[in-house]
């Protein structure tokens, strides 16, 4: 890992961009804090530059509740190299959305399989760097995201002590056995009209998973419309796992 910027943010929260590799990423760290701090490791659907507004606001909050959080490039997003493949199922499944045509599993297996076959050992491989770091202590949640990375991560990762996922986006049929593997903590946050998600389908995989403690957040809106104190929910959730 290489630091390759720096910035105090207005309210004290310790801004560094970093490069792992090829991969860029971003790190925050509340500014008083005394020991290392817990970490949770913030999911997008990609283009740190694009999404950097809402990443920094969720950073602050958590930085906010004593947090450090982190977050990646993803695989084939941002200034990252393209996969033909991914760009051809993409518009395989923007087409059939358009067209009002049900989404074909075939294309959201060429879409998501290989995404989550690359993304998840690099949110390894930055956990691995980030814990290194005096300043990052234990435990670890993950937040958001793409929802089929999550579940993978959830199952394989035993450093991920909790996890707040977003049903918001398609998931493989395969994962939907991972996702009985997953035993940690969850908070599943739903938007009931999300033009881009199947309902039933997000409602079967929250029945799917294996926790025991696991908490089923679903609000009016579309996928852009979650509400302040649905956040706020999520925020309370990790202090409760993570504290």
């Amino acid at each position: 890992m290489q630091f390759t910027s720096e910035q105090r943010l207005d309210d004290g929260v310790l801004e560094r961009g970093f490069t792992l590799g090829e991969i860029p990423g971003i790190l925050w760290t509340p500014g008083s804090a005394s020991a290392p701090a817990p970490l949770i490791l913030i999911g997008h659907p990609g283009g740190l530059h694009k999404m950097y507004p809402r990443l920094v606001a969720r950073a602050r909050h958590s930085a906010a509740d004593g947090f450090a959080a982190a977050t990646i490039e993803l695989p084939g997003s941002g200034d990252r190299p393209r996969s033909a493949a991914a760009e051809q199922a993409r518009a395989d499944l923007r087409r059939a959305l358009e067209a009002g045509e049900p989404v074909d599993e075939e294309i959201v297996d060429r879409l998501v399989l290989p995404l989550v076959e690359k993304a998840v050992p690099e949110w390894q491989a930055a956990l691995d760097a980030l814990l290194s770091l005096p300043e990052i202590g234990g435990p670890v949640g993950y937040s958001g995201g793409v929802i089929a990375i999550g579940i993978r991560l959830a199952a394989v990762e035993p450093r991920i002590s909790a996890a707040v996922l977003f049903a918001g986006s398609f998931v493989p049929r395969a994962l939907f056995e991972e996702a009985r593997q997953v035993t940690i903590p969850l908070h599943v946050l739903l938007q009931w009209d999300d033009e881009g998600n199947d309902r039933q389908s997000a409602l079967d995989l929250f029945d799917a998973f294996g926790s025991k403690e696991k908490t089923l957040h679903a609000n009016m809106g579309g996928h852009t419309g979650v509400p302040q104190f649905a956040g706020d929910a999520a925020a309370r959730f990790f202090t409760r796992h993570l504290s």
